[in-house]
């Protein structure tokens, strides 16, 4: 599709600094956009390919100002990564959605399908199942007995999905996630581990995404709960009846253990594992690679470290562990030093 740069700028309700009549085709980073191509400027870091790039406009940010002439037109706007955002999801929109029951799919007699519904080849359905209106099941998902699934989810390819899970609307969970397994529950017994029956569900609240290759294990008894706008990248395990608040973000391979609650509002790293049966409270931030092995009281507090501790406090040890080297060699100076002086 084509649009002016002027149409662009009055979508996203901003100002055109330029030529407003020239034509966009495509988006594109700023350091390889050529003509046509739409690009933005939100972090300063890159303001130096804006003077270079070959892009026919560029979004930026209102109150931003070039320190050189400008070859793009600018659309100023009042938060450039937002604006791109918005302007990528109208972009997707244009794509065809998928409809209908694919030949080679498999659903069981008696399940609700709501209007729309497009279940891809190789998908399986249980009875018992019910999909909201617009669900898409991609190819190779399956869906377990008694699940049910909000209006226009869109469940991608290998995706599967245990009896008895409830996901809410307006959801997209990507390829290979697993939802609703057992939870890591053994019981020692001597010798061996009990297994202990995992008889609860998982439970996803609406406009929640979840990235390829999660698993997400189902409540030892009631529920595994993640709240409405929760996002979850790549690659991370949370564990039997923990409870994820609303709007909280994940970057990939974190680990919740089992039975710990997540307020509401939290930011956490790559890598971040925490222990089970805690609690950390609502807004608080969480380093990359940090161990949190206590309950976090401090509203919107930022921790860093393992075992993790306010931020600053972890920011000044990094200082001290990289002059541990200069340390220990002062000291064995000292010692020798003092040993010479007693000798004498």
């Amino acid at each position: 599709m084509e649009f002016t740069v002027k149409m662009v700028a009055d979508y996203l309700q901003g100002e055109v600094e330029g030529d407003g009549s020239l034509k966009l085709r495509n988006v594109g980073k700023i350091e390889e956009a050529g003509e046509g191509d739409l690009t933005f400027l939100a972090n300063p870091a890159y303001e130096k390919y804006l003077y270079t790039t070959g892009a026919t406009a560029v979004l930026v940010n209102k109150d931003f100002k070039p320190e050189r002439p400008v070859k793009a037109a600018l659309i100023r706007v009042e938060n450039a990564y937002e604006a791109l955002a918005r302007l990528l999801k109208l972009v997707e929109g244009q794509k065809e959605v998928p409809k209908g029951i694919h030949s080679l799919a498999f659903v069981e007699e008696g399940v609700s399908l709501g209007e729309d519904v497009y279940v891809g080849p190789y998908a399986v359905v249980e009875k018992g199942v019910v999909l909201g209106d617009g669900v898409q099941l991609h190819a190779h998902v399956y869906i377990g007995e008694g699940v049910k699934i909000g209006a226009g989810t869109v469940i991608y390819p290998g995706v599967k999905i245990y009896h008895g899970c409830v996901i809410g609307k307006h959801c997209v969970i990507h390829a290979g996630s697993v939802i609703g397994a057992d939870g890591f529950g053994f019981a020692p017994t001597g010798e061996e581990y009990a297994k202990v029956p995992q008889i609860g569900i998982v439970e996803i609240e609406d406009d929640v995404e979840i990235g390829a290759n999660v698993t997400i294990d189902r409540a030892t008894m009631g529920r595994t709960l993640i709240r409405r706008g929760v996002k979850i990248d790549n690659l991370i395990q949370i564990g039997h009846n923990v409870e994820v608040g609303e709007r909280t973000v994940m970057a990939a391979q974190t680990g919740i253990a089992g039975s710990t609650k997540i307020g509401k509002n939290c930011m956490f790293g790559g890598q971040v594992g925490i222990s089970g049966h805690l609690r950390v409270a609502d807004g608080v931030k969480i380093a990359a690679k940090t161990g949190v092995h206590n309950t976090v009281k401090e509203e919107n507090a930022i921790l860093g470290g393992i075992p993790a501790m306010p931020i600053r406090q972890f920011q000044r040890n990094v200082v001290y562990a990289k002059r541990l080297g200069d340390l220990f060699k002062k000291v064995d100076e000292l010692e020798k030093k003092l040993a010479e002086l007693s000798a004498k």
